[in-house]
């Protein structure tokens, strides 16, 4: 059976099941970790497994397209995700031979296999061009010069016809931006750039009209004629789609009960059922009324006596009559001889500087306008043109005045960077789960990018809040008491920044994280030290571990710290006691900076566990 077209993957008796209450299976947007014969996250307990795929085998070859067809929940989207090399956890059995290699999915054969999920994972603020170049600079090979991997993504582009719209964002559902068909396009851009030996595409035409569904169907044929071996699961095509599928495997709840050329469909289950519609129907359609269990067009006799267990009928007939013959021809482990030049190909990673330089510059591009729109650059504004009114001025013997003012702007800067920061992994984790899984990067490198590039977005804002805020207020009019206050409030931004980072990375939920967030920064706000003052013993500790204690001790030691002895003679025993401190400026800096990078660090290592590969 198609012995003259060496397939470049076998799939042979495979089978995956799951724990009830799993979240695995489906979807292809898991990290790859690839067992065979082994279960992964098991607890130990003895419970019955659900079968996601029961024993399906098959193969994918050079220059043609297999079309995987089959209601919702039959197994498609976990069925790519197993030949893509991405599961989270469950229990894998049978086998997968690439090139005549059994084992399953390695890293350096995933490298030859693209995977472009159902939902277009993309940047919405980049442009079409700017996204495939920076996936080109990074996925490339460093054996190619920059010139070459630029030209590489044009090629591209055009090869898929994104010329026109190469300038224009990317866009989701509250950006306007390129349409649905060209968004698809371009996910499937970001993975032919390296070439792939195997394409695998989750529900591509989900979404799009039948003409954007045909052009693209048309494309991914183009390729395949080009020597790739293309795999789609299409939930209903048209009948113009389906007949442009070369092979076609029917699902039905994990099962296959089709395997062969889409031209035979019709007379295979004509062979069946005994059974042929006596109208023109979308084999299509057809096929899914029969994987659901329901012979939709025409009665007879045979159609009555099988329709009801229809669908294990049809599993039966496929083990006899298909079954056989194609796990026969695809388990015959014979050594295939390569003709693609990919087995070559230098996959040597970028070095890790290269890595972070370019994540940097994509990430500046990508933040752009989250950092600087106009609603927050507003909100910053205003909120230091009231502040600045309402504090005009201040007399600075008025020191509760003065210290409210010090221990507002603590407070609105503690929770402004942080709730924006408790969004970014969670906004980020399907990006960075789909590329950390293609290998395009250390996660070491995006961290160290996603860093500094926040450092000149999040530090301007507060600038221009302090500046307009000081001098509105009339705070100490010293020149480096004023730079010691923009000093403050710099690292203190960029610590309040690292606690929404490290709470948004651990509970990877964005409503989730920002409801813990809130609760502990209402802790840290209440032992800042401004609304308490004599704290219960037992309790008094945790102001140790707020942020804003620190903060504010040291914007009370730059505006009164340095009258020393003449405090209490200029304001008195009680006012003096209060702005001596209770912790020396030395230890509020080492403080904060152990946060600074303890934060961060935490963070990362949270990030660590989720991505681990």
């Amino acid at each position: 059976m198609e012995g003259h077209i060496p397939p470049f993957m076998r799939f042979v008796d495979l089978s995956y099941t799951i724990k009830p209450g799993s979240n695995a299976g489906g979807g292809g947007g898991g990290i790859c970790k690839w067992v065979f014969g082994k279960r992964k996250g098991e607890s130990g307990k003895s419970t019955k497994e659900r079968t996601i795929l029961n024993g399906v085998s098959g193969m994918v070859c050079r220059g043609e397209v297999l079309g995987i067809l089959g209601p919702s929940g039959s197994g498609k989207s976990t069925l790519l995700s197993l030949l893509g090399g991405r599961v989270l956890e469950g229990n894998v059995t049978g086998d997968i031979i690439v090139n005549g290699q059994s084992g399953g999915i390695s890293k350096t054969v995933i490298r030859k296999i693209g995977l472009v999920t159902q939902d277009d994972v993309l940047y919405p603020h980049l442009t079409v061009k700017e996204t495939l170049t920076f996936c080109s600079l990074l996925r490339l090979p460093k054996t190619l010069s920059r010139a070459e991997k630029m030209e590489v993504a044009e090629s591209v582009i055009s090869e898929l016809g994104l010329t026109k719209c190469q300038h224009t964002i990317i866009g989701n559902g509250f950006i306007r931006g390129v349409s649905g068909g060209e968004r698809k396009r371009v996910s499937i851009g970001h993975e032919i750039l390296v070439d792939p030996s195997l394409l695998l595409l989750d529900e591509p035409t989900s979404g799009l009209d039948s003409t954007a569904a045909h052009r693209l169907v048309s494309t991914l044929v183009g390729l395949s004629r080009k020597g790739k071996a293309v795999v789609a699961s299409v939930h209903q095509p048209s009948s113009q789609v389906f007949h442009m599928f070369d092979k076609v495997l029917l699902l039905s709840e994990g099962s296959c009960i089709y395997l062969g050329t889409a031209s035979d469909v019709m007379n295979y289950f004509n062979s069946v059922l005994d059974f042929m519609p006596t109208i023109s129907v979308n084999p299509a359609d057809y096929m899914l009324g029969l994987a659901n269990g329901v012979a939709q067009v025409g009665t007879n006799k045979t159609t009555e006596k099988t329709s009801t267990n229809l669908k294990q009928h049809l599993i039966s007939s496929y083990n006899g009559k298909i079954a056989r013959t194609n796990t026969e021809f695809v388990s015959r482990n014979l050594r295939q001889v390569d003709q693609d030049t990919d087995e070559k190909r230098n996959y040597s990673r970028i070095s890790w500087f290269t890595q972070f330089v370019i994540l940097l510059h994509r990430s500046i591009k990508e933040r752009r306008y989250e950092a600087f729109n106009v609603l927050r650059v507003f909100q910053v504004i205003a909120s230091a043109i009231l502040a600045g009114i309402v504090w005009w001025q201040s007399d600075a013997s008025n020191v509760q005045d003065r210290l409210g003012l010090l221990f507002f702007i603590t407070v609105f800067w503690s929770v402004l960077p942080a709730t924006n920061a408790v969004f970014t992994f969670p906004q980020e984790r399907a990006m960075l789960i789909k590329e950390r899984s293609s290998h395009m990067y250390s996660l070491s490198s995006y961290f160290a990018a996603r860093m500094v590039g926040d450092l000149p977005m999040e530090l301007i804002l507060p600038a221009i809040f302090i500046t307009m805020t000081y001098w509105m207020a009339g705070l100490n009019p010293d020149p480096v008491s004023f730079l010691l206050t923009l000093a403050i409030m710099f690292v203190y931004v960029l610590v309040a920044q690292g606690l929404g980072l490290l709470v948004g990375a651990s509970i990877m939920d964005a409503k989730r994280g920002s409801t813990l967030l809130t609760l502990i920064m209402l802790g840290f706000l209440l032992m800042g030290g401004f609304y308490v003052h004599k704290i219960p013993a037992w309790f008094a500790w945790l102001k140790y571990t707020s942020l804003t204690y620190y903060s504010y001790q040291l914007l009370i030691n730059v505006q009164y710290g340095y009258k020393n002895g003449k405090l209490e003679q200029n304001y008195g025993k009680e006012w003096g006691e209060e702005l001596k401190g209770e912790v020396d400026p030395l230890t509020s800096v080492a403080a904060l900076a152990f946060m600074f990078v303890g934060y961060r660090l935490f963070a990362y290592v949270a990030l660590r566990r989720l991505t681990s590969l």
